[in-house]
């Protein structure tokens, strides 16, 4: 009679514990859709600076529109080159990360004019772009030394900086 009684009573408790089970399932899954998504709008957001795309954002500075043509002009290419080489090297890199960014395929994640407020205005795109406010943060906070270029050597410069392919 002992044993009838202990049976009964697991019973009565796991038929207890099964019932109304329901709703907290429903909730649990909810939840953890819910935690899914944030972990995924969190992954888009945790995207590093120098591999962000971003080709809206034109910057803080004098250059408010730039025009490339198709063709790019070999020219004004080696005076870039020539300006990068002299004034860059010491913190770029053409196609790695050194103290600052790499420029390979820098055109198809930032727009024209982002780059040429970069080289022409770092100090205040660094105040109060929010994109290079997280390239600051992801170089360590080595600011980009203002080069005092002029718009046409900048421009030669971004010229340059088209040639350059991700390898």
């Amino acid at each position: 009679m002992k044993n009838i009684s202990k049976i009964f009573t697991v019973l009565t408790m796991v038929l207890l514990l099964s019932c109304g089970g329901k709703e907290k399932k429903e909730e649990e899954f909810t939840l953890k859709k819910k935690a899914a998504t944030e972990t995924k709008a969190a992954k888009t957001e945790n995207v590093v600076a120098s591999k962000r795309i971003d080709l809206v954002d034109k910057g803080v500075g004098p250059i408010k529109s730039v025009e490339l043509p198709d063709k790019i002009d070999q020219a004004m290419v080696a005076k870039g080159q020539e300006i990068y080489n002299k004034m860059c090297t010491a913190c770029h890199r053409p196609h790695k990360k050194f103290i600052g960014p790499a420029q390979a395929g820098v055109l198809e994640r930032r727009t024209p004019e982002w780059i040429m407020n970069m080289i022409l205005n770092p100090e205040v795109m660094i105040q109060k772009d929010p994109l290079a406010k997280d390239l600051l943060a992801e170089f360590n906070g080595a600011p980009m030394a203002n080069q005092n270029l002029t718009q046409e050597e900048a421009r030669a410069v971004l010229e340059y900086f088209r040639t350059l392919k991700v390898e």
